[in-house]
């Protein structure tokens, strides 16, 4: 799909690219042929690598897309990037400092100027919250910063949609993910989003960090994992529902190709429509 092509529909993936650990000349080409297969319109990639004249997006993606990429990585150049295959606008990042014990984690929102036939511009939010698994306050904390930085933007500008993706670290009965999802209130503030996975596999866990994945517990820090849907796509909700529907969402990477897994992560991918019903600017 080129820029000039209208449709009202878009495609978003997410995925923690894992940097360049592990076997990165393998894993890269698994990643290159996956994503060309996909093509999707909206990319967000967590602990992407940029720095030192390298770009781990562009080298996965190809130069079909604009790029946009977190100011302040960390030393060995991974941190938050976002992909589309529309003109990205304006940018905002927001570090999010939650409590001392964890280093602070960072929200970016890109404008994305989307086809007409799409409702037009749209709200991409890329969030990342703290891995730690006892650290579940962090992410709630994390979770009201971030939705608030949306909902400033929307009182702000004229808007159409709000997707959102990322790596959450949370599973979906935990409190952050509750939260984003309307189902309960955090820090006197609530929002509500539609998570694409639980609107079309309501019955399947759909586990992206898994024991199942060898990259996963083959190391130190994870021989234990029992399995976890920590990664997700969501669509904010107006008053009446989501302002897109889903209308399909699987896993991505979660099988070896000759052998070779992409990342310790599976990603995910939605196919979002826009409905008639939701053509005007969410306020």
């Amino acid at each position: 799909m080129d820029e000039t092509t209208a449709t009202s529909e878009v495609r978003v993936a997410t995925l923690n690219l894992w940097g360049r650990r592990g076997a990165w000349d393998e894993r890269r080409l698994v990643l290159i042929d996956g994503f060309r297969r996909l093509q999707p319109d909206l990319v967000a990639l967590q602990e992407a690598v940029v720095g030192g004249g390298y770009d781990q997006v562009t080298d996965i993606l190809g130069t079909g897309y604009h790029v946009a990429h977190q100011a302040g990585r960390e030393t060995d150049g991974t941190g938050l990037s976002i992909a589309s295959r529309w003109e990205v606008g304006k940018v905002w990042e927001e570090t999010l400092h939650a409590t001392p014990r964890v280093d602070p984690s960072k929200v970016a929102v890109a404008e994305i100027l989307a086809p007409d036939s799409l409702g037009g511009t749209l709200l991409f939010a890329h969030h990342n919250a703290s891995w730690q698994l006892s650290f579940e306050r962090e992410r709630e904390l994390q979770a009201v910063a971030g939705s608030r930085l949306v909902e400033d933007l929307l009182g702000k500008h004229e808007i159409s949609h709000v997707v959102l993706a990322g790596d959450f670290n949370a599973a979906p009965d935990s409190a952050s993910v509750r939260f984003w999802q309307g189902l309960q209130s955090l820090g006197e503030a609530s929002v509500c989003y539609r998570d694409a996975w639980e609107s079309t596999h309501p019955e399947d866990p759909g586990h992206t960090f898994t024991p199942r994945n060898p990259l996963v517990t083959g190391g130190d820090n994870w021989p234990l994992e029992l399995g976890r849907r920590i990664d997700y796509i969501m669509v904010r909700c107006g008053h009446y529902g989501p302002t897109l529907d889903a209308s399909s969402c699987e896993r991505i990477f979660d099988e070896p190709v000759d052998g070779v897994w992409a990342s310790d992560h599976f990603g995910v991918v939605a196919d979002l429509s826009a409905q008639t019903s939701s053509g005007r600017p969410l306020s």
